[in-house]
């Protein structure tokens, strides 16, 4: 069981990875997302995931130099965006948000999308950046089972991490039984769907049994299914709120009735239809 904020999942390369984090999807450049970033730290974060399309690298690093915690204590992922994509292309991308993050090294580098022909290459690029030491795990997001099964025929290395879509409207189970089977961690980006669960009528009547948000309700879900989850917030009581999730445990059942609420419903694109930065 997840006890704390601190707590770590172990990736196949003996990496920990921290089960619980800050996403910063559409959190702005600037105060916003620097505000985001030291509230997260300052309330006990330890992971913090950004990506070069966000285009908010730059405030991220300027986040976690200003908040004077260790760089070591922290677990910063970034992804290559589909422009970029390519093997030359994706080791010019890694050097640029390594320098907008004014940081060393990154503790996780995903490939953003599939997309369609050119992710093996970058994939190349990733083995590269890892046998060097420039970045400490190497995954995916978004990816199918069929684009994980072509990567893994044409890779050395594995990926550690697939994070996808993944909330109580879209389980992904075979997907997940399928990172298990092959020892990646499935990590849940938009866990709350974007607000869209916090008014579903068996959300809210569970989340009343444990005198919780309905929030707090998914993100255990989360964690209790093996999910790692980033939820994002620009706001300081909720950052704080939505990490309130150690100190109670979902029932058997109630998981259950969480996982019933499936209906392969995405409010992003499916990766296999995503070409936005491909064209």
């Amino acid at each position: 069981m997840v006890k704390s904020l601190q707590d770590t999942t172990t990736l196949h390369n003996g990496v920990k990875m921290p089960w619980f984090g800050l996403g910063v999807f559409k959190v702005k450049e600037g105060q916003e997302v620097i505000d985001s970033v030291k509230w997260a730290i300052k309330h006990g974060y330890k992971s913090i995931d950004t990506a070069a399309v966000y285009q908010n690298e730059e405030g991220v690093g300027q986040a976690i130099r200003e908040s004077g915690i260790n760089r070591e204590e922290l677990f910063v992922t970034s992804k290559v965006w589909n422009s970029d994509q390519g093997y030359e292309s994706t080791l010019q991308a890694f050097e640029t948000s390594l320098q907008k993050l004014g940081l060393d090294y990154l503790d996780l580098y995903l490939i953003h999308w599939p997309g369609k022909d050119k992710y093996i290459e970058t994939w190349h690029a990733l083995e590269k950046l890892y046998k060097e030491g420039r970045v400490r795990a190497i995954g995916v997001s978004n990816f199918h089972i069929h684009h994980l099964e072509n990567l893994l025929k044409n890779s050395e290395i594995k990926p550690m991490v697939n994070q996808v879509e993944y909330h109580p409207h879209l389980t992904q189970t075979e997907l997940h039984e399928f990172c298990k089977k092959e020892g990646i961690q499935l990590e849940s980006w938009s866990p709350l769907k974007r607000g869209e669960l916090l008014n579903d009528s068996t959300l809210v009547e569970i989340s009343q049994k444990y005198n919780k948000s309905v929030a707090q309700v998914i993100l255990r879900w989360d964690l209790q299914n093996g999910v790692v989850t980033i939820p994002k917030s620009i706001k300081e009581n909720r950052i704080k709120e939505n990490a309130d999730v150690f100190d109670f445990e979902l029932s058997q059942e109630d998981m259950e009735k969480i996982n019933s609420l499936n209906k392969n419903d995405r409010i992003g694109s499916d990766p296999d239809e995503m070409t936005a930065g491909f064209e």
